[in-house]
């Protein structure tokens, strides 16, 4: 493996910005990014995304392809928290080993972002329909996992709300602002994409290190309780990412040849939601502790990803 691809994404400024929140945390500092700031970075991001990848999907020409990509992602989507759910199912409750399966079948638009950052330091586009495929990603794993913790679940008295979490999945506001942010980039012509430019990307590498800060200091705070809940979780959620990550990288090959495609469904299928998916349990499965599968999905996973597995995967697919 080209350790030189690990070296770089290590000394990047973003990355290295989140581990300045986690030490920020460790000294007791009083560094913070205001709660309404930090939600306002975020959907921008999500927005810039969205816009830029409608703007993309504009030129494409819709082919065979992006509709297999679409099936590919859902499948995916489909499929980890399945067989994530009966490995969780052996060491944890069925609401825990559920919530933690849907977390890691869902995606983290944020390690999303990151990944796209990391592809344009590599000279390399993101496709618009990318964007598209993350959104419908969202959904799918909920509606799994939700149906299997019915499936499984003895506790009669214990009713898993469905319809209402189902509902959330799709209306939940980071998958509105994306699919909204595509339709109206796709809408745009680029003139009047021009116009917004300077917002949608000069500032995007700035507004990410900025997050990426807060997402360090979140992480920090979760960390030490995390860690005494045992061996089991910090094994899975270290390890569960990098072989679906891996895994995926070179399955991809079936649906497209496209490296940049690729290398966001590896990082898709690696990534665990701890944005919408938490809404979702919240609404849902009450009896999920979020104390389990949140810190395991920002805590552990997120750093693994962008640390390790974004290079790692992107190393896989180079030589597949």
């Amino acid at each position: 493996m080209n350790f030189s691809l690990i070296a770089d994404n290590l000394t990047n400024p973003a990355l290295l910005f989140f581990v300045l929140g986690i030490l920020a945390v460790y000294l007791k500092s009083d560094l913070e990014i205001p709660p309404n700031s930090s939600k306002f970075i975020s959907l921008y991001l999500l927005f810039a995304i969205g816009f830029k990848g409608g703007q993309e999907l504009s030129h494409e020409p819709f082919t065979g392809e992006i509709v297999l990509s679409m099936l590919f992602g859902i499948f995916i989507s489909l499929m980890i928290p399945f067989y994530t759910f009966f490995i969780l199912k052996r060491k944890l409750n069925v609401f825990d080993a559920g919530a933690i399966a849907v977390a890691y079948g869902s995606v983290s638009a944020v390690t999303f972002v990151t990944a796209v950052a990391y592809l344009e330091s590599q000279q390399l586009q993101l496709h618009g329909h990318m964007v598209a495929i993350m959104a419908l990603m969202e959904s799918p794993a909920i509606v799994i996992g939700l149906l299997l913790i019915s499936v499984f679940n003895k506790d009669e008295k214990e009713v898993i709300q469905k319809r209402n979490a189902i509902k959330h999945s799709f209306t939940n506001g980071s998958v509105l602002l994306i699919l909204g942010s595509l339709l109206i980039g796709y809408l745009a012509n680029a003139q009047q994409a021009e116009g917004i430019r300077p917002f949608t990307t000069d500032l995007f590498k700035g507004f990410l290190a900025i997050f990426l800060l807060d997402m360090g200091i979140t992480s920090g705070r979760k960390l030490k309780s995390f860690f005494s809940s045992g061996w089991f979780p910090v094994v899975f959620a270290v390890l569960i990412p990098l072989v679906n990550g891996v895994a995926v990288a070179l399955l991809s090959s079936l649906v497209t040849s496209d490296l940049s495609n690729r290398f966001i469904f590896a990082v898709l299928a690696a990534s665990a939601s701890y944005i919408a998916v938490p809404a979702a349990m919240k609404i849902s499965v009450p009896k999920a502790n979020p104390g389990l599968f949140l810190p395991m999905a920002l805590a552990v996973t997120f750093p693994v990803n962008i640390t390790i597995g974004i290079p790692l995967y992107f190393w896989a697919i180079q030589h597949s």
